[in-house]
């Protein structure tokens, strides 16, 4: 039985989730703006992925008779300095819903929910691999930002990036 607490906090992962989506789409805007498109591809990827957990949230909610509560969605950032900077704000947000997922994990073993803590093991792996994603691309930006040969081939590096939908 999932409760109004963690109905609650199920809707507020479902619009940090769209959040990020938003902010993903902000920073692509920046790559494009910066003549970066492969980067904005990699962003535009890393948004359609967002928009997908948050649908992951929505449906849970729906499968265990919850209500879905949209709520406004922050502005996100416009500028960067770089994008190297970008890459930083990416990793550092992933780690910040790194926590919002382990804080929900918390909250189902605190109520003894346990199918919506094996829902959330998909989230807790996915985090993982999101900021190891960011990290390795940070690195790589770290290495190339001095050199604006190497920056565009990262930039056609990450142009190669598609969309693949998590799996039900």
């Amino acid at each position: 039985m999932v409760s109004e607490k963690m109905q609650d906090a199920l809707n507020g992962q479902m619009n940090a989730e769209l959040y990020s989506a938003y902010l993903y789409l902000a920073m692509g805007a920046y790559f494009e703006d910066s003549d970066l498109p492969g980067f904005a591809n990699w962003m535009r990827i890393q948004a359609q992925e967002e928009l997908s957990h948050g649908m992951k949230f929505h449906d849970y909610l729906i499968r265990r008779g919850k209500r879905v509560l949209l709520d406004e969605i922050e502005k996100p950032p416009r500028e960067w300095e770089s994008a190297l900077d970008v890459f930083e704000n990416v990793l550092s947000h992933e780690k910040k819903v790194t926590g919002l997922i382990n804080q929900l994990v918390n909250l189902a073993l605190e109520e003894k929910d346990h199918a919506t803590n094996n829902f959330l093991q998909y989230f807790v792996a996915e985090q993982v691999e999101e900021e190891e994603s960011a990290g390795g691309i940070l690195q790589k930006v770290r290495l190339a930002i001095e050199s604006p040969a190497s920056l565009l081939m990262l930039d056609s590096e990450m142009a190669q990036r598609v969309f693949n939908p998590p799996a039900e």
